[in-house]
Formats: structure tokens, C-alpha cells, sequence
């Protein structure tokens, strides 16, 4: 297995993804005022929320202005179901892709030509600033259908000219099979499916025979300290991008190998950070952040403005070495649906995954189940112990690990050492949380 190293910067398209920011901002104004003018024109669902809070498309005259439009919700585009949300006719639609549905009502999101030939360009740069290049092989773990992954990861590889090994997600030993006779140099996936697959790689015993040296993860939250395991458990260089099917999939944002936040395609997206709890811009978009709120600027079929993301980042200051110009995001720190109120705290699964990497002992697995006792709210952590942690030793870890959470998340839990491997794995999306409290009234 390869040692990590840091790729060469290289960027696919300098003309955009350097463009001048005074270039840059016109671009944006232009851009905005025509999809402001398509949604009023052409998406009656639109028109009426503009209608509602009485805005038209000649009041957008700066990037400021955009305060005066409505937001969009999920619920909102559940609402549209299927396709009462499109600006262009079914003929001119040529892929739909759509949420799970797990939770409610499907999102539905469609395509025309140009909307994959963008898409197609914006992962183009994902892949080179991750620093994937033509003599890589690169096996995506993604599922194809669908979600926006597979598809949108497999055609930006072919666009700079890599090798696909499109292997979708699911049968975790043969894609460490495929890793070792395909030679597979690039793994695309969740951060979580990673780190199984990293297990999976040492029950094989085929350490020696992977040849990963790049790692892109994206799909969910994940930490600082989830990036330094699968770095040294992958042997891989691992960054991070940020996408979501609402707005196109992934490629709205990407690191590059400086690992120093992630650039915003600010050509064809517009990002907000607001308050969550008000709705209002955020106070210190730099230091406290907010939830980030997309408007597509270029978007044909389904042009969507200003998205309610619910996930929770921070814009970050100053410029990158590598030499874009795009406003730069941290990692998503949380969403803000996936708040757990215990006792009065805020309490996010992602702060449960930081500290406890900082544990001896500990792997990199864990599940948050959440019960009422009586009228309060208790929570229990799922822990695994690593292999060679003997069974006398549990107890005395139990409260150590007890103790470093309840002083990092302020609120007493409970927690429980199971055995390695026992905590069940994830092929796609962890399930980091098992609330089994009943519900509201």
C-alpha cells in the first residue's frame, strides 16, 4: 500500500476556476437575473412564492438583492412532484434523477444536454484539483442510478481521461477483489464505506497488493480525524467535496490537494451562509458560519433559488496557493436537522465522531442511540474496541471514553463497548443515529 503523498496542484479549466473577481461577480449578476427571469416566466410554483412576498425579476439588480427572494425547502420540492418544477418541456429532459425517498416524498431533479455537459465539466475540475490524472485507474464505490454519485463522479474521470472501473456500491469483498486485480490507483466513495473497506482490505490480508494513492470522500459529513484515519488505514491522500442532489449532485465544491478548504464553482453557484434558527444572513460567516443556501445560476431544467441546505460550514478567509479564485467553504461541521437536543444541549453526531478519535483504542465506528427515561432524554454511545483490547480492560475504558465525551459535548452519556466489528457497516450512508424516543404529541 502506497504512502500518502501530496499529488501536484493542477487545475482543469483556469479560465473560470481563475477568472478575476470583478469578472467573476458580473458573470454572477448576469447569470442570476436570467434565472430569476426563467422561474418568474416559466415555473408557475415559482412565480407565486415571488408573487407571495412581492418581488419581481427587475428588483434583482445586485448579488445583494437576492435577499428579497423566497427560499426553496425539500418540502417545497416534494411539493413539485414530479415535474411541476421544471423550465423546460419533458422533450428536452434527457435524465431525471431523484432522492431516496426514505424520509418523505422523492426530490426530483432533471437534466437537459447542457445541464450534463456542465455537470460533466464541473466534476472535471473536482477530479484534477483532487489530483486524479489520465494514468489514473479509479473505482467508484458510489451507486449508480438514481443517486447522483456514480454517474456524476463516472463522467467527469472520462472527461480528463482517466480510467473508470465503474463498480457501484455493495459485495465490500470483491471490491477489494477488483482493487487488487484491476490495480484500482483512485477510490471514490463515503468516508464511512471507506474506512469498512479498509477493514475488510486487512481480513483479505492484501494489504501489500493496493495500489490506492487518492481518496475522494464526500456523501456525508465527516472529520478532521476521520480524514487522518483513512489516510493512514488507505495508504491514500484523502480530500473532501460537497454536492447535493437538489442543486445538481456532486461538484458544487471540491478540495484541492493543499486540503484547505473547498473551492465554490461560483460560476454557476451562488452560496449563502444564514442563521438557521431566523433565516436571516449570518453574523460572522468566517468564524461562527451558518447554513449554506445554494442558488443555481446555470441550471436549464430545474433552476432552483436559494436552497435550504441544512448543512452547517463556514466560509473561510484569504486566498488558496493553488491560485482559484472561488470563495472557499470548510467541511460541513453538521446538518442542522441532525441536532440532537439531549437535556437542554445541542449535541451533533459529528462532535461524537471527532472526540472519539481521539481514543486509544477506539474504532473509527460508532452509533448514538437516543431514549426517554421518564421525562428525560438519555443518551447511550455504541463504541467498538479495536482488536487486542482484553475484556478486563473494558470497564476502565467505558469511563474514560464517558468522561472525554461528556467534556467535550457538555451533557452526560452512557456508553457501551461492543466488540470489533459488531456495529453494522454501512455500504453507502452511515446510520449514525438511533432515535428511539417517542414521537411529539
Amino acid at each position: 500500500m502506497n504512502v500518502t503523498t501530496q499529488p501536484e496542484n493542477r487545475i482543469w479549466n483556469p479560465a473560470c476556476e481563475c477568472m478575476p473577481r470583478k469578472e467573476l461577480e458580473a458573470l454572477q449578476l448576469e447569470r442570476l437575473q436570467r434565472v430569476v427571469r426563467t422561474v418568474w416566466q416559466r415555473v408557475p410554483y415559482y412565480r407565486a412564492k415571488m408573487d407571495a412576498v412581492g418581488v419581481m425579476p427587475g428588483d434583482i439588480r445586485t448579488m445583494q438583492d437576492i435577499a428579497k427572494l423566497p427560499f426553496t425547502t425539500k418540502n417545497d420540492l416534494r411539493g413539485c412532484f414530479p415535474y411541476n418544477g421544471f423550465a423546460v418541456p419533458m422533450e428536452e429532459v434527457v435524465r431525471v434523477h431523484a432522492s431516496s425517498g426514505t424520509t418523505g416524498q422523492a426530490t426530483v431533479v432533471g437534466y437537459t444536454q447542457a445541464d450534463l455537459d456542465k455537470w460533466t465539466e464541473l466534476m472535471a475540475r473536482l477530479h484534477t484539483a483532487a489530483g486524479i490524472t489520465a494514468r489514473d485507474i479509479v473505482q467508484i464505490s458510489f451507486g449508480y442510478g438514481f443517486f447522483t454519485g456514480g454517474l456524476g463522479h463516472h463522467y467527469g474521470i472520462e472527461k480528463i481521461g482517466a480510467t473508470v472501473l465503474p463498480v457501484s456500491a455493495g459485495k465490500s469483498e470483491r471490491q477489494v477483489q477488483i482493487m487488487c486485480d484491476y490495480g484500482s490507483t483512485v477510490l471514490i466513495g463515503t468516508p464511512s464505506y471507506a474506512m469498512y473497506l479498509s477493514e475488510i482490505i486487512e481480513q483479505m490480508g492484501v494489504r501489500d497488493q493496493i495500489q490506492l494513492r487518492l481518496g475522494l470522500f464526500g456523501g456525508e459529513a465527516w472529520t478532521e480525524q476521520m480524514r487522518r484515519a483513512l489516510q493512514k488505514r488507505l495508504g491514500v491522500f484523502a480530500t473532501d467535496n460537497y454536492g447535493l442532489s437538489e442543486v445538481m449532485g456532486p461538484g458544487v465544491s471540491c478540495e484541492c490537494v493543499e486540503q484547505n478548504g473547498m473551492h465554490i464553482a461560483e460560476d454557476h453557484f451562488w452560496a449563502e451562509l444564514i442563521d438557521p434558527a431566523t433565516g436571516e444572513p449570518a453574523t460572522d460567516p468566517e468564524g461562527k458560519g451558518g447554513e449554506m443556501v445554494i442558488t443555481t445560476l446555470t441550471k436549464e431544467a430545474i433552476p432552483v433559488l436559494r436552497y435550504r441546505t441544512r448543512d452547517l460550514c463556514r466560509f473561510l478567509p484569504g486566498e488558496c496557493p493553488c491560485g482559484r479564485t472561488g470563495r472557499r467553504m470548510s467541511k460541513v461541521a453538521a446538518r442542522s436537522d441532525d441536532m440532537l437536543i439531549i437535556r437542554g444541549v445541542n449535541v451533533y453526531p459529528q462532535q461524537v465522531e471527532e472526540t472519539l478519535l481521539t481514543v486509544e483504542g477506539v474504532a473509527p465506528h460508532y452509533q448514538i442511540v437516543v431514549r426517554r427515561e421518564g421525562v428525560l432524554d438519555e443518551m447511550e454511545v455504541h463504541v467498538e474496541a479495536t482488536e487486542g483490547i482484553r475484556m478486563g480492560d473494558h470497564q476502565a475504558m467505558k469511563q474514560k471514553i464517558a468522561r472525554v465525551l461528556q467534556n467535550s459535548l457538555l451533557v452526560s452519556v452512557k456508553v457501551r463497548l461492543v466488540e470489533p466489528n459488531s456495529l453494522p457497516r454501512s455500504e453507502g450512508k452511515a446510520v449514525r443515529v438511533i432515535d428511539q424516543r417517542p414521537p411529539p404529541p
